[in-house]
């Protein structure tokens, strides 16, 4: 089922499930959960609602502000409390504001992440979501991981009825293999695709591959992430140097240059690092620095 076609090379712009446009650098609200001093990256708890609500609420406005238009939360962090920070900050959300919210994953303790995919469950984590959000439709659903213990068909199928229903516009997957992709797809039409990929983890270049064969967005997400690429005399640096930029822009920029279906969803509490990762949309490399960036770390 294939959604829409891919936007031309170099747009800023990407019409996700063929008819909603958004701007190619989202915003992941991840970071915002937990206080200072909670660890960071992927050991991070994502457990408690923000220290400081105001300020977050702040950084969301300013996000807006600045142009982003595409918000990516799920049910699972800070228990729900992320999505109710996003309906403080953003609603009444305006036809430029796209929510991506997430279902499927169960937190019995700040360090468990349990996948569940019940569809009941599924269903009633999204009316949860709704009431969190405070809105009457979520513009894009994604499955936040598949669960073993169900077939595919029913996890899915159970975000169809909800969007045959007009609680949810578009569907999208987390972490999936292009196997577990085309079974969905057989079910019901995918818009975007979430998984884990940046310089320094390219285990999905073939997921990659596919969706934008697909018209299928990919939002990857820790997409700044740049491994063995970074330090001062690494090829992000250089780049970077090379083009005016940061190396977290240059980073950014390599996605982007990747594919025009790529839609990186950088995650930050602060301000400054919120405008210096749009600011990737402004940087163009060319082909020989997008062969340097992605060569194999020490090559």
């Amino acid at each position: 089922m294939t959604n829409n076609t891919n936007p031309p090379t170099g747009t800023t712009i990407f019409q996700l499930g063929g008819d909603l446009p958004v701007r190619r650098i989202g915003y992941g609200t991840m970071r915002l959960a937990d206080g200072p001093g909670d660890p960071a990256g992927p050991e991070a708890r994502i457990w408690t609602a923000p220290a400081d609500r105001a300020a977050a609420v702040d950084l969301l406005r300013t996000a807006a502000e600045a142009g982003v238009t595409l918000f990516d939360t799920a049910d699972a962090y800070a228990l729900g409390a992320g999505e109710e920070l996003l309906a403080d900050a953003l609603r009444p959300y305006g036809d430029g504001v796209a929510v991506a919210t997430k279902v499927g994953v169960v937190r019995p303790s700040p360090t468990e992440w349990v996948p569940l995919g019940h569809p009941a469950y599924l269903r009633q984590q999204a009316e949860l979501s709704l009431r969190r959000l405070r809105t009457e439709r979520i513009d894009l659903l994604y499955l936040h991981r598949l669960d073993e213990n169900f077939p595919v068909a029913e996890q899915v199928g159970a975000l169809k009825r909800l969007q045959e229903e007009g609680k949810v516009r578009h569907i999208g997957l987390s972490e999936v293999t292009v196997a577990q992709l085309e079974e969905a797809e057989a079910v019901a039409p995918v818009a975007a695709v979430q998984n884990l990929y940046n310089l320094a983890t390219r285990d999905h270049e073939a997921v990659v591959e596919h969706t934008a064969g697909r018209g299928i967005a990919f939002v990857p997400f820790f997409p700044v992430a740049m491994g063995g690429h970074a330090g001062p005399d690494g090829p992000v640096a250089q780049v970077a140097r090379e083009v005016g930029a940061t190396p977290s822009q240059t980073a950014l920029a390599w996605l982007l240059h990747r594919a025009p279906h790529i839609l990186p969803i950088p995650g930050t509490s602060s301000a400054a690092h919120l405008v210096e990762n749009l600011g990737a949309l402004d940087v163009t490399l060319t082909e020989g620095q997008f062969a340097r960036l992605g060569a194999p770390s020490g090559s």
